[in-house]
């Protein structure tokens, strides 16, 4: 994962900050001549994700993988703490949208903003690894949001929420949506502070994704089925992509929505409130 590939060195930038954000990935710059694993030429299936590790990385072994990870995620976890502890004394609805890119995450928020603008207050951080068009269409509806570009990071962090907190002042009692980036693999294993990780599943994508990305799958409380308009022109099992996600993660909430035709968007919605209702109470 990218706690021990790399691919998360870079700079972040948070809109609003004068400043860039180092990602901290903490990695070694071990440069070993030998693996630790035999390489079969023979053989072409490679399964990375043998190991303690549950991933590979030329050069390392892997107890030193397991030992970054989770030196990396016990400071994540450190930062999504204390965002949570701000969301919970502010009343606040803290929602992680993760995704494959172009599930429909933004046309999803623009809609739900669209129709709940009387009824809620909202904000929304958007991650992207470049460019504010996502947040911009945002701002377009009216409601506050800020853009994080990650740089090559291919995920949000606690770290950089905290920051895009200070400058987006959200309301108390409201709801905040983080729009990660587009990816099924690495946000699965990075807390951000919020009450539930929502992961959102194209039709067009295919049902066995659960099954391909079980990570993403198994840290979310709710799977979000977009584009079902399209279902009658696609070759997409919907009981078999449900059966997948509860093999997964057995207690994983499902809704069916269009965003397009609006077909579904009142289950999104009542779950909405009703979480939205309960962190109320928290407060």
């Amino acid at each position: 994962m990218c706690t021990v590939c790399g691919c998360g060195e870079g700079e972040t930038v948070v809109e609003g900050h004068s400043h860039t954000h180092k990602h901290e990935q903490g990695h070694g710059h071990e440069h070993a001549h030998a693996h630790d694993h035999a390489h079969h030429h023979h053989d072409h299936h490679h399964d990375y994700g043998q190991g303690p590790a549950h991933a590979h990385a030329p050069g390392m072994s892997q107890a030193r993988m397991v030992q970054i990870e989770q030196d990396i995620l016990s400071k994540n976890n450190e930062y999504a703490a204390a965002n949570r502890t701000r969301f919970t004394r502010a009343g606040i609805l803290a929602l992680n949208l993760v995704s494959s890119p172009g599930a429909g995450k933004t046309t999803l928020l623009t809609r739900t903003i669209a129709d709940l603008s009387g009824d809620l207050a909202m904000s929304v951080i958007e991650g992207d690894q470049q460019t504010a068009n996502d947040a911009q269409r945002i701002r377009e509806t009216g409601v506050k949001a800020i853009q994080i570009n990650t740089g090559k990071g291919c995920h949000l962090d606690g770290h950089m929420v905290g920051h895009a907190l200070d400058t987006l002042g959200p309301d108390d009692n409201s709801v905040v949506f983080i729009e990660n980036v587009g990816n099924l693999v690495c946000p699965a294993a990075f807390d951000l502070g919020e009450a539930h990780k929502v992961v959102i599943l194209s039709v067009t994508e295919g049902e066995d994704k659960p099954l391909k990305y079980p990570d993403m799958f198994h840290a979310s409380d709710l799977m979000v089925l977009t584009k079902t308009d399209l279902l009658p022109y696609l070759d997409f099992d919907v009981a078999q992509c449900i059966e997948y996600a509860r093999r997964v993660n057995p207690g994983i909430k499902v809704l069916q929505l269009s965003s397009t035709s609006g077909e579904g968007m009142d289950g999104w919605y009542q779950w909405i409130k009703a979480a939205r209702q309960l962190a109320s109470i928290g407060n």
